[in-house]
């Protein structure tokens, strides 16, 4: 690939799309307005002292210094403006934003000196009057000065139910875990910012609590959230999981779409987002952002950067062709032989699939013109593309031979990569159950290696999950061996089905059915495949190797009760949620099961790869695609006899012409096949075309070409025939004249004519019928011969090729079997 240095060369920019989903999620489900008052806002400080000294609020242990913290915070909090503890809270904290610079607050107030005492006595004090809801702190003030009392004080101060509601519902495993405990107090800390219950708690709370948090340690707000979803809490509308909120684009409208590359022209951007708008009914969500992408991205703003001036869809034909130029190349950056990041310019391969879809724009609006002229008709314009121009038939060769390539360098190597994947997930596996077996803070050997095991765990069972290695190295044994074998499931399913890896991860337990064959009764297990690129759902045949790899598939998964745990999956192409599935390429985490991703599926197959050290033919590391088993199986099957039209439903393809591509047909394997072929065809013709050449068939082939040679030229009827038209040469197609003979053809034209003259004279009548159409023939042949020399006088005729005749001097090899030879001459 030719790449071309470049300096100034402005690549396609665009707004990033990130976090459209959250913002749209906060329109839609807004948190909780706060109120202003309350009954426990505008009690007074006597109340506030008595309700303290009561259950649930008393404690024995701690109601000591909670009502010692109180009787210094309440004084304090009078001295400030406001009519009630809510509004003289907010004047508190908007001097003294942490808790403390309220500390000190209050010890200034009080001139009183600031010991450890007192500054217990008032987090005990700020604690109780947080849980008694005297006033609420907001939610971002509660994440930034969380106390570890808040949430026993909250669970026992607001609603004990609530939390118990929620710890019979969530398995103990996971309330005794890191994430568990952090779950339980990000909903004590929306219930004392917002008031109420736990199950007045909004999907609005836990968005603006996820705004709030450093993005890295969310995971609490997320599992709170999907306990409270499985609780039926949220409406229907609610989103599946709060996980990657703030990263998703989401479905976004054509507005959003075209508006991300700046276009300044208004007229056309309203233009683009009608057609957008207009094509969006029939278009799933990843072509109609692809199709904004080439309209708004590499057209129009494209042309509005280099012809600002530019506002009609009718190009120059200067700036057409200045913009094909532009569109053939791109701008990336590369990583140069000296190690430096270099931007280069490149061939763009997408080139004709764009212009092909301007060109269908501007089609489109035309069409569209004829029944909307007052809409469409002020932008149809001539084409500035032509069909000529969308050609993809040279890149479709080209990515052919790649794909053959790729398909011919790996089918011979699989074997060693499944072997190298089973032996990686063998060895996982006898790894971790070392490590399970080995106690903790000691040290164990497997297969050369020496793992030092922790002294200690937080982990649910007391198992660790990590080893520190001979060099230091941490090794997370437990994630090893997952990902170990699901590089091994990978790569056993994708080479016995050959589906897509989108398909792949679709795969639930609903997915394996089973038929009864009416004849035999007998029960066939079939694996269901999903609608995935050509929306059709298919049938596989599994295997008996297939069921083994399945079978252990969802033994891994199943849960406790036996069942698949039903999850749900974000469609990338989509941008959109799916319905709960018992999907089998899922996993376990703390807070919920999650469906792996594609990029997952990627590195455990690159990480096989490495352990197999296989090479490519230039001896770099071999590279392996999840598509790659795909073309593999396709060759593979159609390399083995079975038809194209079978595996063109195997592979779900719409096409035969699109299975054929896939299938890298060998030279050797054409040639075997077209052998193999006549041998089929000679086997059902009868015997008797076959048998030996006798010496007078011989000799009467030869004689055929021999009689051919007539004075107007030569005969052209096949071998074996009698002439149909009785010897009347003059009148028959299949003559063949050369221009030498050309005098002679004039010759008997003459003499006809003269001969039709003299019956005409006589008045033979019926000889001159019978003449006139033998003259007409002559008159035709004669034709014929001068149309013919007069291209060959054209100076763009190339001529045809021609052979000539054997002649005597020829050496006896190169003359044709002789008869009585195995194969005859003819056939």
């Amino acid at each position: 690939m030719i790449q071309t240095q470049v300096s100034a060369a402005r690549p396609m920019s665009r707004q990033s799309l990130k976090g459209a989903e959250g913002t749209e999620l906060k329109r839609l489900f807004p948190p909780r307005p706060r109120p202003d008052v309350w009954p426990e806002t505008t009690a007074a400080p006597d109340e506030i002292l008595d309700r303290l000294e009561r259950p649930p609020l008393w404690s024995a242990s701690a109601s000591p210094p909670r009502l010692a913290g109180a009787r210094l915070l309440l004084p304090w909090l009078e001295s400030l403006p406001g009519e009630t503890w809510q509004d003289r809270w907010l004047s508190a904290v908007t001097a003294a934003p942490t808790k403390d610079e309220l500390f000190q607050s209050v010890m200034h107030w009080h001139d009183r000196p600031a010991t450890q005492d007192l500054r217990a006595k008032f987090n005990s004090g700020l604690l109780a009057l947080i849980c008694a809801d005297v006033f609420r702190p907001e939610l971002q003030w509660v994440i930034q000065n969380s106390s570890g009392f808040l949430r026993p004080g909250i669970r026992t101060a607001r609603d004990p139910e609530g939390f118990a509601r929620i710890e019979g519902f969530v398995r103990s495993d996971v309330l005794q875990g890191r994430h568990g405990s952090e779950a339980l107090t990000v909903i004590a800390q929306i219930v004392a910012a917002y008031g109420g219950r736990v199950e007045d708690i909004t999907v609005g709370d836990f968005l603006l609590r996820m705004e709030w948090t450093d993005p890295k340690l969310t995971r609490g707000t997320r599992l709170a959230y999907t306990w409270l979803r499985d609780l039926g809490q949220f409406p229907s509308t609610a989103p599946p999981t709060l996980r990657h909120i703030n990263a998703r684009a989401g479905q976004v409208t054509p507005e959003r779409l075209v508006d991300r590359y700046g276009i300044k022209n208004g007229p056309m951007r309203d233009l683009l987002i009608s057609y957008l708008t207009e094509r969006q009914p029939a278009l799933d969500y990843n072509t109609l952002k692809g199709l904004s992408t080439i309209l708004a991205g590499n057209f129009w703003a494209d042309l509005e950067h280099h012809h600002p001036e530019m506002e009609s869809l009718r190009l120059p034909s200067d700036i057409a062709a200045a913009w094909k130029e532009r569109i053939a190349t791109k701008t990336v950056r590369r990583r140069q032989a000296d190690g430096t990041m270099a931007d280069v310019v490149v061939p763009r391969h997408s080139a004709p699939s764009i212009k092909a879809t301007v060109r269908a724009f501007y089609l489109d609006i035309a069409q569209w013109a004829l029944e909307e002229p007052e809409r469409w008709g002020p932008w149809a314009v001539p084409c500035p593309i032509s069909e000529a121009d969308c050609s993809t038939k040279k890149n479709e060769l080209r990515q052919k031979t790649q794909a053959d390539q790729r398909t011919r360098e790996r089918l011979p190597v699989l074997p060693v990569l499944v072997r190298v994947a089973a032996q990686r997930l063998k060895d996982a596996r006898a790894r971790l159950e070392a490590l399970h077996a080995a106690p903790m803070g000691s040290t164990f050997t497997f297969l050369g290696d020496t793992f030092t095991v922790p002294s200690g765990t937080n982990r649910v069972g007391g198992r660790a999950a990590r080893v520190a290695d001979q060099n230091g190295k941490l090794r997370y044994l437990v994630a090893e061996e997952r990902r170990a074998f699901f590089a091994w499931a990978t790569i056993e399913i994708l080479r016995h089905t050959g589906i897509r890896i989108e398909e792949l991860l679709e795969l639930g337990h609903h997915s394996i059915i089973s038929y009864t064959l009416p004849s035999t009764g007998q029960v066939v297990p079939l694996l269901q495949i999903a609608p995935s690129k050509t929306d059709q759902e298919r049938l596989l045949l599994v295997t008996p190797e297939l069921a083994d790899v399945l079978s252990a598939v969802v033994s891994r998964v199943r849960g406790a009760d036996g069942r698949v745990p039903q999850i749900v999956s974000y469609d990338q192409h989509e941008r959109v949620w799916n319905e709960p599935l018992p999907l089998l390429f899922q996993y376990e985490t703390s807070d919920d099961n999650r469906r792996f991703a594609e990029n997952f599926i990627r590195r455990v197959l690159e990480d096989t790869l490495q352990a197999s050290g296989l090479t490519d033919a230039a001896g770099a590391p071999l590279k392996f695609q999840p598509h790659d088993f795909r073309r593999i199986f396709i060759t593979d099957a159609i390399l083995n006899g079975l038809p194209p039209h079978i595996a063109q439903v195997i592979a779900g393809h719409t096409s035969i012409t699109t299975t054929m591509g896939y299938a890298a047909i060998y030279p050797t394997d054409a040639i075997e096949a077209h052998r193999a072929f006549i041998a089929r065809r000679r086997s059902i013709r009868p015997a008797e075309e076959y048998r030996a050449v006798t010496p007078e068939e011989w000799d009467e082939f030869l004689g055929h070409f021999e009689r051919r040679k007539l004075a107007l030229g030569e005969c052209g009827r096949a071998y074996g025939t009698d002439c149909v038209h009785e010897h009347a040469c003059i009148r028959c197609p299949v003559l063949i004249i050369d221009f030498a003979d050309m005098p002679r053809m004039v010759e008997v034209r003459d003499n006809l004519l003269d001969r039709i003259a003299e019956a005409e004279r006589e008045g033979w009548l019926g000889e001159v019928e019978g003449l006139s159409v033998s003259a007409s023939a002559a008159e035709e042949k004669i034709a014929r011969l001068d149309a013919r020399q007069a291209q060959k006088a054209s100076p763009i005729f190339l001529g045809v090729p021609s052979f000539d005749r054997i002649v005597a001097r020829t050496s006896t090899s190169e003359l044709p079997d002789p008869p009585n030879s195995e194969e005859p001459a003819a056939s």
